[in-house]
């Protein structure tokens, strides 16, 4: 096999595994898989394999390893970071007994998959504006919003920044509140040389292309809180009890050791565990190989961390020549994962001339994610957004560009160029 997949190497060069090659005029993309033929052979040499298309004995093997490498006693791997809030925010209202209508405390500027599994859950967001000075929730409004019916705070660093997590920390355990982690951008962050997600009683994260790991699609959610993850993977595969994985499948007996045995009180015969259901759930697998390219990646994941770090400040310094514009340091306690550099712009005016031209340039950007997500059309129904006005200004004066390591120094001279003429 491993002959037959050197063959096949030999005849693809996906465009995103070598920038070696490229040269000013191509486009420089904010984020993509930082990958090389290893994630290629792996994914190959588990697809021919033959051994099991869903998630497997590949996928456990990337779980333990996760769960090792950011201090956390137990994973699951789910086919998306959305995936992931969704299945995550359900466990945690079985786990704990969270009522509809109960309360989430989280920001309103960020990606939509952060709120959307709230409301799905049948819970209730409630809003915190941003501090403009840093583009962090604003930590000083999170104690004013608490109420009898808190269950938790939903923390999502946007680009991967960390706000001041003592703080956080404390009015999490003043006031018997859980703090739950939105990783997907800031997966790597530090805040006093704890991950982001250490004090959290769970966390979620995203594989998409654009993040620190890629598996192509695929999420994950961390727990040290054995039950809450059993649950979790329960509801993500369809609801069934069984909580065989991978080589754990194959004992004739399963994990159990009573696989076949008198599972359900209204039926008198025995019933294989493996199709047992305690739960309404949903089809959130992932599929195996995504799970061998995980395991890859986390091998990766301290170099990736050094080059987003790296690349942001080199992109930084280029963009803070011009004038009226500026981006944000990580404060002295933090050690920033970057997802991107962000760019804030003096007027709109401004961030609309700088923004064509860098992407008549080829420079790719985006916007600082949703802005106020409740001036969106799905989310206006859960509050007013003009009760959040440094929010409001996000979309006209805020984007970001690429500090990922595929981001490679040519490139980022190309940018230093790109930027020197630009004429407001």
């Amino acid at each position: 096999m491993d002959d037959l997949i050197s063959e096949l190497l030999k005849e693809v060069s996906p465009p995103y595994l070598a920038n070696k090659d490229w040269e000013p005029g191509k486009p420089v993309y904010y984020s993509g898989p930082y990958w090389d033929n290893k994630e290629l052979k792996v994914t190959l040499k588990s697809l021919l394999g033959g051994k099991w298309l869903p998630a497997g004995e590949e996928v456990s093997r990337f779980e333990r390893k996760f769960s090792k490498k950011f201090n956390k006693k137990h994973s699951l791997m789910v086919n998306s970071g959305s995936s992931a809030n969704l299945i995550m925010f359900s466990a945690l209202k079985k786990r704990y007994g969270w009522q509809d209508g109960d309360e989430i405390i989280v920001s309103c500027v960020g990606f939509p998959t952060t709120i959307a599994p709230i409301v799905q859950c049948g819970l209730t967001p409630v809003f915190v504006d941003i501090d403009f000075s840093d583009l962090n929730w604003d930590v000083s409004q999170i104690e004013d919003k608490i109420s009898l019916r808190t269950r938790g705070v939903i923390s999502s660093p946007v680009l991967a920044n960390p706000y001041n997590y003592d703080q956080i920390l404390d009015i999490c355990d003043r006031n018997k509140i859980k703090l739950i982690a939105d990783n997907c951008d800031s997966l790597g962050s530090k805040w006093n040389g704890e991950y982001l997600t250490d004090h959290a009683i769970a966390a979620s994260c995203s594989f998409y292309p654009a993040h620190h790991i890629c598996t192509g699609e695929g999420g994950m959610v961390s727990s040290d809180d054995e039950e809450l993850i059993r649950i979790a993977r329960t509801l993500a595969w369809w609801g069934r009890d069984c909580y065989c994985v991978g080589a754990q499948n194959k004992l004739s007996d399963g994990t159990c050791g009573k696989r076949f045995d008198k599972w359900i009180e209204k039926y008198d015969g025995i019933i294989d565990h493996k199709y047992v259901y305690t739960q309404m759930g949903y089809n959130l697998k992932p599929l195996d190989f995504q799970g061998a390219v995980g395991s890859v990646q986390i091998d990766k994941f301290d170099e990736i961390h050094e080059k987003r770090r790296a690349n942001k400040k080199a992109v930084q310094e280029h963009f803070e020549k011009i004038d009226g514009v500026h981006s944000v340091d990580e404060l002295p306690q933090a050690e920033a994962s970057w997802f991107g550099v962000p760019i804030i712009c003096d007027s709109k005016d401004t961030k609309t001339k700088l923004t064509r031209h860098l992407e008549d340039n080829k420079v790719q950007t985006r916007n600082y994610f949703a802005g106020n997500l409740l001036m969106h059309p799905g989310y206006s129904h859960l509050d007013y957004y003009k009760n959040y006005p440094n929010s409001c200004k996000v979309l006209d004066l805020v984007f970001f560009v690429g500090c990922s390591p595929t981001i490679t120094p040519p490139m980022i001279d190309y940018i230093g160029t790109v930027t020197s003429s630009f004429n407001k």
